[in-house]
């Protein structure tokens, strides 16, 4: 029997060797695990097909599996790459973003470029920040923990469950201002780690987004 059962709609109803149906996986559980362990969509969907749904089985067969390998990547040098631009709004906004890759094969790559040019247009459309939320300066992190803290406190709440909202609340700030963690401007159901992570898995190699600068008419300041 073919693998692959049509079902209506032109949907696929994907059946493992002993003619099971794999486990269907919500949208909700996904994101959960995505929150947790910030991978890819489809690496956390089939982490936890495996995994039976269970999310923590699904997070340690990330590690051994997807994370693993990106960890061993990340120590490799990075010393080729892309400059691009983009240029907004009659010459209003402009960008620039450094990605860096392994191999000069991989950043004259049609993907490779793609997402250069992708990610200049984000960050003008989104004016970011920082690449990721390790790169704030501390006394911001400190100043918006501070802020939530005391909305907490002021609307009832106390104890453990302040610290809970303090955590929500920091994992949103960084979603609005830190580049890795935005919603992708046109695709939301993706983080730009997500397509980073993508094209590491694409080119196999290790790639970092270096840096980067917005310029806004009549403002000054540089990001990255």
């Amino acid at each position: 029997m073919n693998p692959l059962r049509l079902k209506a709609r032109g949907t696929f109803n994907l059946k493992s060797k002993k003619g099971e149906d794999k486990l269907k996986i919500s949208a909700q559980l996904v994101k959960e695990l995505r929150e947790k362990i910030g991978v890819g969509i489809m690496d956390c969907k089939n982490a936890l097909q495996e995994a039976g749904g269970d999310i923590d089985k699904a997070i340690e067969i990330l590690r051994k599996k997807g994370i693993a390998k990106a960890q061993k990547r990340e120590g490799r040098t990075t010393s080729e790459g892309q400059i691009q631009s983009y240029v907004h709004m009659g010459g209003k906004i402009a960008v620039l973003v450094e990605v860096n890759c392994e191999t000069d094969f991989s950043a004259k790559t049609e993907d490779f470029t793609n997402f250069a040019k992708n990610l200049a247009m984000h960050i003008a459309a989104t004016n970011p920040l920082a690449i990721s939320p390790e790169n704030l300066p501390l006394e911001t992190m400190e100043s918006e923990k501070e802020i939530y803290r005391a909305q907490a406190i002021h609307s009832g709440k106390e104890g453990k469950v302040v610290e809970k909202i303090v955590e929500g609340r920091l994992r949103r700030f960084f979603s609005d201002v830190c580049l890795l963690n935005q919603a992708y401007v046109k695709d939301p159901a993706l983080t730009i780690q997500d397509l980073l992570n993508e094209l590491k898995a694409k080119t196999g190699e290790n790639i970092i987004i270096k840096r980067f600068v917005r310029f806004q008419l009549g403002e000054t300041g540089d990001n990255g």
